[in-house]
């Protein structure tokens, strides 16, 4: 089961128009002070999932709709999308059976951020862009990929540690 919840904070970040102030019902005449001020571009979409494979395809989906709605280029949303898909793929291999997988996605100051999250207490090791890669190894190297597109496209990877489990967060800058 996927459930979801999308915030749109205080704009449509997709660049709608700010309302005027006689759409809201502000007053006008002499009392008017003018149109109110553009509000910040900021949003936030987030989704529960049991991790299984089925999810998979589904939360790419929803975060490929959010972002089609937000000022973010091609490039950013790209990066985005692999990192949804190897983030969410490795909490589907290593979560426990029963847990819970999160996925947020944020916009606002000029940045965004995703977070995969599952209930797990261990949290991955971010590997070592500098180290050795088995060439015969058959997994392991997804959450270098992501590293390694986050950094080049200016943005850094972290992973979370809290009482409620692990986090990968993924902030990228978006111009």
């Amino acid at each position: 089961m996927l459930t979801t919840a999308t915030f749109p904070a205080e704009a449509a970040a997709a660049g709608a128009p700010a309302a005027s102030a006689a759409a809201v019902g502000a007053p006008s005449g002499p009392l008017d002070i003018g149109a109110p001020a553009a509000p910040r571009a900021r949003s936030f979409a987030h989704w529960a999932a049991e991790p299984v494979p089925a999810a998979l395809p589904i939360l790419r989906a929803r975060v490929r709709a959010v972002l089609a709605g937000w000022p973010v280029s091609a490039e950013v949303t790209d990066v985005l999308l692999l990192a949804v898909s190897e983030l969410a793929g490795n909490v589907v291999q290593h979560a426990a059976a029963g847990g819970r997988m999160r996925v947020g996605l944020a916009f606002g100051g000029g940045r965004l951020r995703l977070e995969v999250a599952d209930q797990g207490a261990r949290p991955p090791r971010l590997p070592d862009p500098a180290g050795e890669v088995d060439p015969a190894a058959e997994s392991g190297r997804g959450l270098l990929i992501v590293q390694l597109l986050v950094v080049e496209a200016g943005g850094e990877l972290s992973v979370v540690a809290g009482e409620f489990g692990t986090a990968v967060r993924v902030l990228l800058p978006v111009s």
